[in-house]
């Protein structure tokens, strides 16, 4: 009777040093990992060119001889930092826009004050982003001006140019934009109006906290971290697969606090409303229909957003004016659309390709 060759206490002895050579080279790794300093993020070079309580506008220095003639302005997300698109050389989605020939601004935020808790959502609209707009003309000397919004920014775009649809706006790039927000499902059940007291929150705390934002998204996924943290842990002998996460994770965690008041119109107009998607939404007065967008608009919706479900974007090609509007969905998640490998051979080059002929 033949049967599976049985172990020598040789092979036990080598497995077993095996074993222990890895623990000891993933503690040591480990070990660096903590003590060694925070990857530095966003180093393209770049001017701030103005400033204005919560906003900054940066202009990145040129990286190609010849540039369009339309400038872009990217418009962040209002809890999050820019330089998730520019992480570090070669994985900077700036930096591929400087190469191929583009002028890019960014509208980034910083922490709104105490004495900022009053910011409403006009003030973003009507005054941010114009503003913005204003100082890149004088800048470029162009009149004309292509935006690209990501997530919430995305949001602030459409408003802006719903509102504005005679220009100077050229073109609108939007990445993973949500107008249904009845199919925010975690985020509605956060927000629940029967038993969420929006009022009492802003009126009691003044702008929302960070950790309060960053813990709804965590609900998300609850075991991502976790999961997470385990990869990181088998790979961390791989100085690669350590450096991107820990790009990403400190970007994830550095969560923005959001105005108070600008807060409380997010969650009645649009979480219990839903009246950018019903058509109803105003800002400053001013009505905000989707119909009213006639620029050329690109929208890539990930296939894998837990953030923003498919679900939450898929109405707005439909909904826009536009009569040059494209939808694109690409593989990944909310992330990962707009930053890491992925992205360097999916977004990004359609990006280029979609703005380039509409940039002269």
């Amino acid at each position: 009777m033949t049967g599976a060759a049985q172990p020598t206490a040789a092979s036990v002895a080598d497995r077993i040093q095996t074993e222990v050579q890895r623990a000891i080279q993933r503690s040591i790794k480990g070990v660096e990992y903590f003590a060694s300093r925070a990857p530095v993020l966003g180093s393209t070079p770049k001017d701030v060119i103005h400033a204005r309580g919560t906003m900054k506008l940066y202009h990145y220095r040129p990286l190609a001889d010849e540039l369009y003639r339309v400038p872009v302005l990217i418009v962040m997300a209002t809890t999050n930092r820019g330089y998730i698109l520019d992480l570090t050389p070669g994985q900077s989605f700036v930096e591929f826009l400087l190469k191929r020939g583009f002028d890019v601004y960014m509208l980034d935020w910083t922490a709104p004050t105490p004495e900022e808790k009053g910011l409403r959502m006009e003030d973003y609209v009507l005054g941010f982003i114009p503003d913005c707009i204003r100082h890149i003309q004088q800048d470029s000397g162009e009149p004309d001006v292509s935006l690209v919004g990501y997530c919430f920014g995305g949001v602030l775009s459409l408003l802006y140019a719903s509102i504005f649809p005679e220009g100077p706006l050229k073109n609108l790039v939007c990445f993973t934009t949500p107008i249904d927000f009845r199919e925010m499902t975690l985020f509605q059940s956060f927000s629940d109006r029967r038993y969420f007291d929006v009022d009492r929150l802003v009126d009691g705390v003044g702008n929302l906290p960070p950790e309060m934002i960053f813990s709804s998204f965590e609900m998300l996924r609850p075991a991502t971290r976790t999961a997470g943290q385990v990869q990181l842990w088998e790979n961390i002998w791989n100085d690669e697969y350590v450096k991107s996460y820990r790009m990403l994770d400190r970007w994830g965690t550095d969560t923005l606090p959001l105005a108070g008041e600008y807060f409380r119109q997010i969650i009645k107009d649009l979480m219990w409303d839903n009246r950018l998607f019903n058509g109803t939404m105003s800002v400053g007065g001013h009505p905000a229909d989707l119909a009213g967008i006639k620029a050329p608009i690109l929208h890539a919706v990930a296939e894998h957003d837990h953030i923003v479900p498919y679900e939450a974007a898929r109405h707005l090609i439909a909904r826009v004016g536009s009569a040059d509007k494209e939808e694109v969905i690409l593989k990944g998640g909310h992330v990962s659309l707009v930053a890491g490998a992925n992205a360097v051979k999916r977004l990004w080059p359609k990006v280029d390709s979609w703005l380039s002929g509409r940039s002269l």
